[in-house]
C-alpha cells in the first residue's frame, strides 16, 4: 500500500536554503523530469544514447518514454506519486523505464540487480511501492524468478517486465510502449519538495538506507557534474557500472541528457567489452573507474595495444587508488586520471582537469559546486579538526540530502543540528599554493584500535598492495581480550606467488616505513575479497570470518 502523501516523511531543505538557491540559479523551480526534457528538445535529432549497437535520438528517446508513462498510468500500473522498484541491467530500456517513470511522477527506487527478494521485498515496503520494473532476460534469467517469487509473497502486485513475457495481467514493457503518448503528464504538476527519485545508500549491513533526491537538486547535480567535466553536445560518456546506481544516474545518465553529450551503455565492466566501446565510439569521458578495474586493464594486453589517446576524462572513484596504479596507467596506457569521490546522499568531489599529479594522485579534489560545504569533525565532539588532521567527512549543500526516508532516529545521529550529514569517512583538508583539497584516508570503522594506538586501515592497505605479489589487501579488526583489537590481513596474491606470512608482510611494511604497532598479527590469503552490492570490500563479513576462525581456534 502506499503512503499517503501527507505521510511522506522527508526532510526539507529550509526555506531560507531554498530561496537562495534559487536566487543563485542553482535550483531551477520545475521538476526533473521538466529540465531533463526541455534538453532533449533542444536537441531533438542528436544522437542521445547508444545500446547493444543501437542508436537513439533525443527526439526517439524521450518519445518513447512518454508512451511508457501514459501506458504506465492509463493502464493503472501506477498512480501519481507512488514508487515504482527497478531491477534493470544496462539495457535501452532502462532508460526508458526511467524517464517515463519521471513523467508519470511515479519515483524510480533504484536498485541494483544484485539485490535479492528480501531486500527488495523490504525496500517496496519501506517506500510504500507495489510496482515492479524487471528485465527477464538479465544474465540467467534471475531477475525474472526473482519478480515471480516477490509476486507469490505478496511483495510486490504488479510486474512490468521487461524483455519477455508478461506475468499475469500486468502490461509488458512492450505493450505499454505502444500506448499513444498523452499531454499533459503529471510531471508539470509535482510538489517539488517531494522525492523525484528514491537512490540507496551504500551501506554493507541490512537494508539500505533511502537517500530521497528531490527534484531540483537533483538536476542541479547532474549539470554540477557535467560543469566539472565540461562536457557539451559534443561529448561522448562510456558507462560501464550499474546504470541505476547513483553514480549512474548522476555522472552518467542525466549530466549527458542536459548537455545533449551521447551516452554509451555497456552491458558489462568486461575488459574486452569496454575496449570494442572505445574503439567504436572513441569516448571522451569514462566517468567513474573502480581501482579494480583500472588494474584489469593495465592487465589486458588488448588494453597495452589500444589507442585510448580519446579518453580525456578518466575518473577513478569508490575506493583510493594507489599511486603506483596511477603512475603505470599514465606510462603504460597514456592516461591521466582524475580521482572523484561522491556518495548517493549527494556530495561529489573530483580533482580538477589542471591539477598536478601530487593532487590528482593523493587526492579526491575540491567540491563540484561553489556553494558546497564541508567540515572535518573530530567524531566524538563534533569541533572542527585543524587543516591537515585526520576527522569525519561532513557535507552540506545545494544537493546534498537532510534526511534519509523514514529514518528519524538515524537522522538525528547521521546529520548535525544544522544539517551536515556526517559521512562516515576519514578525511584531511589540505591547504597549500595550490588551492583546498581533500583526501579520504578510510572509514570511521576502519579504524583499529590497538590499546590506546589508533591503526588506519586504509594507510596500511596501501603499503601491502606496493609487494610485488600481492593483488589487493583489505585489513580488519580482529578481537582481542588484552588490546580489544589487533588487525588481521586479508590478501589476494598474484598466480603462482609464496603465501606471505605474518613475518613476512611485516618485513615489507617495516622496510617502507610503517611504524611497527600497525603490522598486521594474522594474514589470511584468499582467492578474492568479498563486495558488496557496490562493488566495495564487505569488510563486515571479513571480520565475521576471522571471528569465526578465532572462536574456532578457541574451541579445539
Amino acid at each position: 500500500m502506499t503512503l499517503p502523501p501527507a505521510a511522506l516523511p522527508v526532510a526539507p531543505f529550509d526555506e531560507v536554503s531554498v530561496l537562495a538557491y534559487r536566487r543563485a540559479g542553482l535550483w531551477a523551480g520545475q521538476s526533473l523530469p521538466a529540465e531533463l526534457l526541455a534538453a532533449a528538445r533542444r536537441h531533438g535529432g542528436r544522437t542521445a544514447l547508444v545500446s547493444e549497437g543501437v542508436a537513439w535520438s533525443y527526439d526517439e528517446l524521450f518519445d518513447t518514454a512518454s508512451r511508457f508513462a501514459a501506458g504506465l498510468l492509463g493502464s493503472g500500473v501506477v498512480r501519481p506519486g507512488e514508487p515504482v522498484v527497478f531491477q534493470m541491467g544496462n539495457v535501452a530500456e532502462t532508460v526508458v523505464a526511467y524517464l517515463g517513470c519521471l513523467f508519470a511522477a511515479a519515483p524510480p527506487v533504484c536498485t541494483l540487480p544484485q539485490h535479492g527478494t528480501r531486500e527488495i521485498g523490504l525496500l517496496a515496503a519501506h517506500v510504500g511501492a507495489r510496482t515492479l520494473i524487471a528485465q527477464a532476460d538479465f544474465r540467467d534469467g534471475r531477475l525474472r524468478k526473482q519478480a515471480e517469487q516477490l509476486l507469490a509473497d505478496g511483495a510486490v502486485s504488479d510486474v512490468v517486465v521487461c524483455r519477455g513475457e508478461a506475468l499475469g495481467d500486468t502490461p509488458s514493457y512492450s505493450r505499454l510502449v505502444a500506448e499513444q503518448a498523452r499531454e499533459p503528464l503529471p510531471y508539470l504538476d509535482v510538489d517539488l519538495a517531494r522525492p523525484a527519485v528514491f537512490q540507496l545508500s551504500g551501506g554493507t549491513t541490512g537494508l539500505p538506507k533511502v537517500a530521497p533526491r528531490l527534484h531540483e537538486e537533483y538536476a542541479y547535480n547532474a549539470r554540477a557534474w557535467a560543469a566539472a567535466m565540461e562536457m557539451d553536445e559534443h561529448s561522448r560518456v562510456l558507462y560501464p557500472l550499474p546504470l541505476m546506481h547513483n553514480a549512474g544516474i548522476s555522472l552518467a545518465l542525466q549530466p549527458a541528457i542536459l548537455t545533449g553529450a551521447t551516452l554509451v551503455l555497456a552491458p558489462s565492466a568486461d575488459v574486452d567489452t569496454l575496449l570494442d566501446l572505445i574503439a567504436e565510439h572513441r569516448p571522451d569521458v569514462l566517468p567513474l573507474v573502480p581501482p579494480a578495474l583500472a588494474v584489469r586493464l593495465l592487465e589486458s594486453p588488448r588494453a597495452q595495444a589500444a589507442d585510448l589517446s580519446c579518453l580525456r576524462d578518466f575518473v577513478v572513484g569508490g575506493q583510493r587508488l594507489p599511486v603506483e596504479v596511477a603512475e603505470r596507467l599514465r606510462d603504460e596506457l597514456g592516461i591521466r586520471i582524475r580521482q572523484m569521490f561522491g556518495m548517493a546522499e549527494g556530495m561529489f568531489l573530483v580533482t580538477p582537469a589542471g591539477a598536478d599529479e601530487d593532487v590528482r594522485h593523493h587526492t579526491v579534489g575540491a567540491p563540484i559546486s561553489a556553494a558546497d560545504e564541508i567540515r572535518i569533525l573530530d567524531p566524538v565532539s563534533e569541533s572542527e579538526v585543524p587543516d591537515g588532521e585526520v576527522g569525519e567527512f561532513a557535507a552540506r549543500g545545494p544537493y546534498t540530502i537532510r534526511g534519509y526516508y523514514r529514518a528519524e532516529e538515524h537522522n538525528k545521529t547521521a546529520f548535525t543540528p544544522d544539517g551536515f550529514y556526517r559521512t562516515g569517512d576519514l578525511a584531511r583538508r589540505h591547504v597549500s599554493a595550490k588551492g583546498v583539497s581533500y583526501s579520504i584516508d578510510g572509514r570511521i570503522k576502519d579504524v583499529i584500535n590497538r590499546g590506546v594506538e589508533k591503526i588506519f586501515a586504509e594507510e596500511v592497505e596501501e603499503i601491502i598492495v606496493q609487494h610485488p605479489d600481492v593483488v589487493t589487501a583489505a585489513l580488519v579488526a580482529m578481537p582481542d581480550p588484552v588490546l580489544g583489537e589487533r588487525a588481521c590481513a586479508y590478501l589476494v596474491l598474484e598466480d603462482g606467488a609464496e603465501p606471505l606470512t605474518v613475518q613476512t608482510l611485516g618485513a615489507h611494511l617495516l622496510s617502507r616505513g610503517l611504524a611497527k604497532y600497525k603490522l598486521p598479527e594474522r594474514v589470511e590469503v584468499v582467492p578474492a575479497l568479498p563486495l558488496t552490492n557496490v562493488g566495495k570490500v564487505a569488510k563486515n563479513r571479513l571480520r565475521e570470518d576471522v571471528q569465526a576462525k578465532l572462536a574456532e581456534g578457541s574451541a579445539r
